[in-house]
């Protein structure tokens, strides 16, 4: 599925963004540099390690910011002692909100049901960047905030990726339909393979937390239930991996 991202424009935020930290401090080198290059984020501060400092100098200097230099254990006492900073840290304010009715052009969307593990749904952002998903939507309550560990975890893809945040999963979905999209849940007990599905944009792929699967509600707002091909002994995956792999496929189709 080829096609071009564009950013939409922002609707009025209506409880579209989960509640959160006044700012974003987003660390790790891949995710600082990707927040640093993003015009759409305010920076107020950069910090890092003299290392880091020179590793990312083109990306800083384009910014026209100061860096506040920091030694490697003020970093671990900025970021915690066990976020993988790199040396770098950038505190910003976060992403202007998006409503889910800013997605009606979108062409594929992920749809996390109360996926709360923060590596997990950075690493499905990762994959959302690398296949060209326009956006991912989550519950406002029980999802992760898109900061810290989330955004080291999606190694700048949280920049490219737009995230809607939406009161109720059921009524999005059903407000995701009457936008043309398919939505196709991710099951493991499904009597369809994803590739026998067949689909075609615009669609909507719905994965469910690891243990728990979809909820209820969420599998009967869903248009079809799929399960990836497998041939091995073991027959799941990790979320991350298993949003990867269908983002794979229906790009591919």
């Amino acid at each position: 599925m080829a096609r071009h991202r564009t950013h939409r424009a922002r609707g009025p935020k209506q409880g579209s963004n989960a509640p959160g930290p006044a700012k974003d401090l987003i660390y790790g080198t891949h995710a600082a540099e990707a927040a640093l290059g993003n015009e759409r984020r305010i920076i107020k501060a950069v910090y890092a390690t003299e290392n880091a400092m020179k590793r990312l100098h083109s990306a800083i200097e384009a910014r026209g910011i100061g860096v506040e230099v920091k030694t490697p254990r003020e970093m671990d006492k900025l970021t915690g002692p066990e976020a993988r900073h790199q040396g770098i840290a950038v505190e910003a304010d976060p992403l202007e909100a998006l409503n889910l009715a800013d997605l009606a052009e979108a062409k594929l969307v992920i749809v996390l049901d109360q996926v709360t593990d923060p590596h997990n749904v950075g690493a499905v952002l990762r994959s959302a960047a690398v296949f060209g998903a326009d956006a991912l939507v989550m519950t406002s309550r029980n999802s992760p905030p898109l900061s810290g560990t989330l955004a080291k975890a999606a190694s700048g893809g949280l920049e490219h990726v737009d995230v809607v945040h939406v009161p109720n999963l059921a009524r999005a979905l059903a407000q995701l339909a009457t936008f043309g999209f398919t939505r196709i849940g991710l099951d493991g007990n499904a009597d369809q393979t994803l590739e026998m599905a067949k689909p075609s944009p615009p669609l909507a792929l719905v994965l469910g937390a690891e243990g728990k699967g979809l909820r209820r509600l969420t599998a009967e707002n869903c248009d079809h239930l799929c399960r990836l091909s497998t041939v091995g002994p073991l027959a799941s995956l990790n979320i991350s991996n298993a949003a990867a792999v269908a983002l794979h496929i229906v790009s591919a189709s």
